[in-house]
């Protein structure tokens, strides 16, 4: 197996706080994750690393993947087409999701970490993780389907 990729250093810090190795396998799926922003699924994932990576097996981005979600690093997303697809959550963002093709576009947001302030200060809430869609059309289905986007 070709050598593993570098990846974030919070991403080596969050592996080895649980006790987890760095493994090649795990540098690999984080690698891709972190530079592809199309939110792929297993097999995307798998189609685009067979190549460089022969010896990396379907199971293995399965159970690596599972290991990455379990952590924090990686979440899963639904995007409606009954499979699920995955995004490395290194720097915390929300999603805009295409109802029309389903499409999921990170939103980078300054602010990001006073939504969760706000949710505590408001409700009393213990936030132990988060997650926040938002949907819509994407640009290329608003000109499909004739939409014009309303101005706010």
């Amino acid at each position: 197996m070709p050598m593993a990729q570098v990846i974030d250093e919070a991403a080596v810090k969050v592996l080895k706080d649980k006790h987890l190795r760095v493994t090649p396998q795990r540098q690999i799926v984080l690698h891709y994750l972190m530079t592809h922003h199309n939110h792929p699924d297993v097999g995307t994932i798998f189609d685009e690393l067979k190549p460089v990576h022969q010896g990396l097996g379907l199971a293995t981005i399965y159970n690596t993947l599972n290991t990455l979600v379990d952590t924090g690093i990686v979440i899963e997303l639904e995007n409606g087409d009954a499979g699920t697809h995955y995004d490395y959550f290194g720097r915390p963002h929300f999603h805009a999701v295409c109802q029309n093709c389903g499409k999921i576009t990170d939103i980078f947001y300054d602010d990001f970490a006073n939504l969760e302030s706000a949710a505590i200060k408001q409700a009393g809430y213990m936030i132990t993780e988060d997650h926040i869609e938002l949907y819509g059309y994407c640009p290329d289905c608003q000109r499909k389907l004739g939409l014009t986007p309303d101005a706010k």
